[in-house]
């Protein structure tokens, strides 16, 4: 038995690099559009191509922000490799920015980030919740409210502490002085709050917020007036001016849930609990009835406020009549949010009837979409997405190799080629090759041992005879049938 010992470094680089997990998105970072004119740019934030497409979701984009396109349809129709998920992972990176700029558009207080939910088709069809039920829950969470509270805060710059210990270990006692630039004031401390300095690792000369009802220490930072002294500080730390006027103020703080969370937390004994623990099972209607009542109450007071954020659904042939019929009632509630659906399918049947329709989606749902279509992909633009995921993934290949992978991917797909990629590099750290460089025969010797659709169907055509049809024949024999009459038959004659 041999134990094998790793020092700290090493540690940390193994733990570093089981968690480098890369999605086949993880690229994108938004829709690589001029936040001014909404222009596309030919390629940025992970975005090549599907110029006309983009801009369509970039006035998307600017409408959910502006909140004037609540209780709408969105479908992304185009053939598979087209980039239909990445138009809507792009618009979730956009919405999930907060910038100045949209600050000052909604003129909405705290944070602007609007609520994105991402299901599959499939993924509402199981035993435990109904149809209906699962796209409810879909529904509301998309659906975020801001809850406005107001609070005392005591904010400003530690002056000292003095904490006393008990020699017996009983109760311990302290007192903070704290200041402004307007007055300064001396505050009894007790156990909770010595406790909370503590884990905070707050001392003289840093600048505090205190909120007075739950007791909770936010350090904002050290103040200026401390910034010349030789005190041992970390490249990142942080210096903030002292606060001026009153030690205490009023503040209005803003909390986000979404409706979802409000519906598990009144319809369950665990209330918060069951978030955590993902027991929300069927939810009745008169729960939500109630929350929707008690929500419209606190938008009528200013207490709340309705934010509609965005339900991605991929895949959305494989609903059923049943789903589309709810979906077409659901859009028309109050509480709606903006539903973006994909789907690479032409004319196809709809699930649940006996008749076609374009891309699978009854008429009446289509009527109340607004269609965003994206087209196959240039030769020129796959070789900049496949440069792009070879940066993500952290890989090294040379011109020729990618030239011969863009090759590749026009003929084949996009994503068939974009696996390549890293089964390409392990082959090249295989072979050990100059700088772990992807060099043109590793392209091929990952492309020889790995078949694409085209030709894993010429493969089972050839080899039909020998996989299991529908009627369950299959020749099982190692010999070939051809070669069969060449070949003596083994004699079993006693």
């Amino acid at each position: 038995m041999s134990i094998q010992t790793l020092d700290q470094t090493q540690q940390q680089q193994q733990q570093l690099h089981s968690l480098s997990l890369i999605a086949a998105h993880s690229h994108i970072t938004g829709l690589g559009l001029d936040p001014v004119t909404l222009q596309p740019k030919e390629s940025s934030q992970g975005m090549v191509g599907q110029l006309k497409a983009r801009r369509a979701m970039g006035v998307v984009y600017k409408m959910i922000k502006m909140g004037k396109i609540a209780g709408r349809c969105v479908l992304l129709a185009g053939p598979p490799s087209s980039g239909k998920t990445a138009l809507a992972r792009g618009l979730a990176q956009n919405l999930s920015s907060n910038d100045d700029d949209d600050k000052e558009q909604t003129g909405s207080s705290g944070s602007n980030t609007v609520p994105f939910t991402a299901i599959a088709g499939s993924e509402i069809f199981s035993l435990e919740l109904s149809k209906t039920e699962a796209l409810t829950q879909a529904f509301r969470k998309s659906i975020g409210i801001k809850i406005k509270e107001e609070t005392e805060l005591i904010s400003g710059e530690v002056v000292e502490i003095q904490i006393d210990r008990s020699i017996t270990g009983g109760q311990k006692q302290g007192k903070l002085t704290i200041k402004t630039t307007d007055m300064e004031t001396i505050y009894e401390l007790g156990n909770k709050m010595i406790d909370g300095l503590t884990k905070e690792k707050v001392v003289a000369g840093d600048v505090i917020t205190i909120d007075k009802a739950s007791g909770k220490i936010t350090k904002l930072g050290r103040s200026f007036a401390r910034s010349r002294d030789y005190d041992a500080m970390g490249a990142d730390t942080k210096f903030v001016a002292c606060p001026e006027g009153e030690l205490q103020k009023r503040d209005t703080v803003v909390h986000t849930v979404s409706l979802h969370d409000i519906d598990v937390i009144n319809s369950r004994t665990q209330g918060v609990l069951a978030l955590f623990t993902g027991d929300t099972g069927e939810i009745s209607s008169e729960v939500r009835d109630q929350i929707n009542a008690k929500v419209a109450e606190w938008k009528e007071e200013g207490k709340a406020e309705i934010v509609p954020g965005v339900l991605f659904i991929d895949e959305v042939h494989m609903l059923d009549i049943e789903c589309f019929s709810f979906i077409n009632r659901a859009l028309e509630d109050e509480f709606s949010p903006i539903v973006i659906m994909a789907t690479n399918r032409g004319i196809s049947q709809t699930r649940g009837t006996s008749y076609k329709s374009p891309h699978g989606l009854p008429l009446d749902l289509l009527d109340r979409s607004i269609i965003v279509t994206t087209t196959i992909y240039k030769e020129d633009e796959i070789n900049t997405i496949l440069k792009i995921r070879a940066q993500e993934e952290e890989v090294e290949i040379n011109d020729a190799a990618l030239a011969l992978l863009t090759q590749i991917g026009s003929e084949t797909s996009l994503r068939y080629a974009s696996n390549l990629i890293s089964v390409s590099n392990q082959i090249a750290l295989k072979r050990k090759s100059n700088n772990n460089i992807i060099e043109v025969h590793d392209i091929k010797r990952a492309y020889l041992l790995f078949l694409d659709s085209k030709r894993s169907v010429e493969f089972v055509t050839q080899n039909e005879s020998q996989y299991i049809d529908d009627n369950g024949k299959v020749e099982i024999s190692s010999q070939k049938q051809n070669n069969a009459t060449d070949l003596d038959a083994m004699d079993t004659t006693e």
